[in-house]
């Protein structure tokens, strides 16, 4: 049975690096708020567990295996069912339930799981628009890019929001921004200014600074939604 520790390692793991790729240990010092040391240690340990959870090689960091995949994605997962089930059953605001879901998705068994999913109706996608990985490890795939990255004059629907800052959630709530609401970029900042945007049709135009629009991923609006 893997600690709440060793399932916040691969998590994070998979969260920077995917499957297939290295997380170096900066990488994971900085998203788990420890130092590198001790982050270090911890790989060690990891890859040295029976069955490994990790592949780790210093000086290139850590790849999850495929036992250390399968427990990320459970987690990753529960947090998320959870996350909606919170906001969708319980009333939570979606600047509320990562904190929560940090906390319950240890846990909770996989009886609950199973039980959580069929009474939301076996979602897809998180209150952020994040997917929810199947019970077989798959995961649904949306096909989407960073607002960072949008063209001027050009429309598009928000499909995730970074969950980890509840502050900028609680702002994006207040001007009507989530997944599924269009937006219009209408001008660049120049030398990385501000993106100026409308939100879904509205006269009212938003400037979001860069850090803002790189927390914000959107795909290309079709026809009958632009």
């Amino acid at each position: 049975m893997a600690s709440e520790a060793v399932d916040n390692y691969l998590k994070a793991i998979f969260q920077i690096a995917g499957g297939d790729h290295r997380a170096t240990t900066a990488a994971l010092a900085e998203k788990l708020k420890v130092a590198p040391a001790s982050v270090t240690g911890m790989l060690k340990k990891l890859s040295e567990a029976t069955p490994p959870w990790i592949d780790y090689q210093k000086h290139h960091g850590a790849r999850l295996t495929g036992h250390g995949r399968a427990r990320a994605l459970e987690m990753i997962r529960h947090h998320r069912l959870i996350e909606l089930f919170l906001h969708t059953v319980l009333g939570y605001g979606w600047d509320e339930v990562h904190a929560e879901a940090e906390r319950l998705e240890h846990a909770i068994s996989e009886t609950f799981e199973d039980r959580i999913a069929k009474v939301l109706g076996d979602p897809e996608f998180d209150p952020h628009g994040h997917p929810i990985p199947h019970r077989d490890g798959t995961i649904p795939k949306r096909s989407d890019s960073s607002l960072v990255n949008m063209e001027p004059g050009t429309k598009a629907i928000v499909s995730r929001v970074s969950d980890h800052d509840s502050e900028m959630l609680q702002y994006l709530s207040s001007i009507g921004v989530k997944p599924e609401t269009r937006i219009h970029l209408i001008e660049r900042g120049p030398f990385d200014g501000p993106l100026m945007l409308r939100v879904d049709d509205g006269t009212k135009v938003h400037a979001f600074g860069r850090r803002l629009a790189a927390a914000i991923r959107v795909r290309a609006a079709g026809n009958d939604e632009s």
